[in-house]
């Protein structure tokens, strides 16, 4: 499995674009409105295709790959149809409101109106656990990229996690979120080139385009259905309400895309074209990931079918391509973590502890100080992933739990209907969807669906209960705060 020379000259200038980008981002920011939401000029279109690759990773072509295997068709439905579905049916409402906070509030981090919708105790609780367990998930991203460059290239672990975050640490500190939008559309490009010339490559393979309905007779019995136990219809229903809350702000990224919109209009146009996209592109993306039983017949490890399919299907050059497109993702999702949680930080975190950190004379520097500074630490504890062991998965396991309880009280704080619930609620909610979770880990619920459910769904029936039982105790400025957003 070694790369030709092609395929290496093509990763590398892969690598070497973002950091170009990063230097030409660089001279684009003036202050901190531009380094962390573009001051608020992103056009709907780029808005739309960063939200939408934002949401991607290796772990795609790597975890998604092996259920694409073993089960076929179901994981359309449950990942890319709920994300695509529920992102175009409220385009009109959190994209709008999180420009209305922007126009009317100046808010530069999704946390930063917190403080006046519940108090400081909460904003600041919910901007510290985000940030300490990102600092690990960043990490472990890392660590895949250099698991993925070890595979292809025999670069050693620690020699990945340096040149992969070493690059991104340079172009986003550079060049904050304008570094990130654009860096994320060249990887689009990468992305869909690689997937279309992937997907026609297998079409010749099986035979022509009669492939795309003839494949599915020939898979495992299931995978061509569109529900394979345990991806059962309550699973997928359990995502669908995961999926509207991450990917309307519940992933602090994905808000600041929002936020960063110079409208309204264009804010709602942008989630349209992402959920477009989620519904769509996931087809011709997944579709060698489907066929691959058929290619690769009695896989021992299916989570290697989109890589060994890459090596032996394409032709040089071609596979650098694809390979850039896997490090592409990734490195996607990081940056823009990474760009988000910089600006929780220097917005929320820092002028809580010391008030000069307000000044807007200092912005921009604290901006990238603090950018680079997150960075390093990310990069830090990828290089000791193997200390951490079972640990670091606990830790991701954790954040991935924290993403329903976190958004209940961010998105549902958003909404008219809950303006009773105040800070018992959003606090409440937090700590019940973390006991739910623990109980999900020690308790055998004989469910997938349950389980992936239980902390989200407590974590809202928990806001809702305690924000009835204390309707009179919210600020009138709480509610008049809710009403200038859902009103022009």
């Amino acid at each position: 499995m070694e790369l030709s020379t092609l395929d290496l000259i093509v990763i590398g200038l892969f690598f070497l674009l973002m950091l170009l980008i990063g230097v030409w981002s660089y001279f684009r920011n003036t202050d901190s409105e531009d380094y962390f939401v573009a001051g608020g000029k992103l056009p709907w279109w780029l808005s739309g295709i960063s939200h939408h690759v934002s949401g991607y990773s290796g772990a795609v072509f790597v975890a998604y790959a092996g259920l694409a295997y073993t089960h076929g068709f179901s994981v359309y439905i449950w990942w890319a149809l709920t994300i695509g579905s529920t992102v175009m049916i409220s385009a009109k409402v959190f994209p709008v409101f999180w420009v209305r906070l922007r126009k009317r509030f100046k808010i530069q981090s999704p946390l930063e109106f917190l403080e006046t919708r519940y108090n400081l105790a909460t904003q600041q609780l919910m901007a510290w656990s985000g940030v300490i367990l990102k600092l690990f998930d960043i990490g472990a991203k890392w660590a895949a990229i250099a698991i993925l460059l070890n595979v292809f290239t025999g670069i050693s672990l620690a020699w990945g996690i340096l040149i992969s975050g070493g690059i991104s640490l340079l172009y986003i500190t550079f060049g904050g979120l304008w570094a990130v939008i654009i860096t994320d559309f060249a990887q689009f490009i990468v992305q869909i080139i690689a997937g279309l010339v992937m997907f026609v490559v297998v079409i010749q393979k099986l035979g022509g385009l009669d492939s795309l309905f003839t494949v599915w007779e020939q898979l495992p019995e299931g995978n061509s259905q569109a529900f394979n136990d345990p991806y059962t219809v309550g699973f997928a229903l359990a995502f669908l309400f995961i999926n509207f809350l991450s990917y309307n702000g519940g992933q602090w990224n994905l808000a600041t895309r929002y936020i960063s919109s110079p409208s309204e209009q264009q804010a709602s146009k942008a989630a349209w074209l992402s959920g477009a996209l989620y519904l769509v592109w996931p087809l011709i993306l997944f579709f060698p990931m489907w066929a691959a039983p058929v290619l690769l017949p009695d896989m021992e490890d299916p989570t290697q079918s989109y890589g060994i399919l890459t090596m032996e299907l394409l032709p040089i050059g071609l596979i650098g391509l694809v390979i850039a497109s896997l490090f592409a993702n990734t490195m996607s999702m990081t940056s823009s973590d990474i760009n988000t949680i910089s600006a929780v930080i220097s917005r929320d975190i820092l002028p809580a502890i010391n008030k000069k950190f307000r000044k807007e004379a200092t912005s921009l520097t604290t901006a990238r100080i603090t950018t680079f500074l997150f960075t390093l630490g990310t990069i830090v504890i990828a290089l000791q992933f193997e200390r951490f062991g079972g640990v670091l998965g606990l830790i991701i396991s954790w954040f991935g739990a924290l993403v329903g309880p976190i958004a209940i009280p961010m998105l549902f704080g958003l909404i008219p209907w809950f303006k009773s619930c105040g800070p018992k609620a959003a606090i409440g909610s937090i700590l019940v969807g973390l006991l739910a979770f623990v109980i999900t880990k020690n308790v055998e619920l004989n469910s997938l669906a349950l389980e992936v459910s239980l902390p989200v769904l407590s974590s809202a029936i928990t806001y809702i209960l305690i924000g009835f039982l204390e309707r009179d105790t919210v600020p009138d400025k709480v509610k008049q705060m809710l009403s200038d957003i859902a009103q022009e």
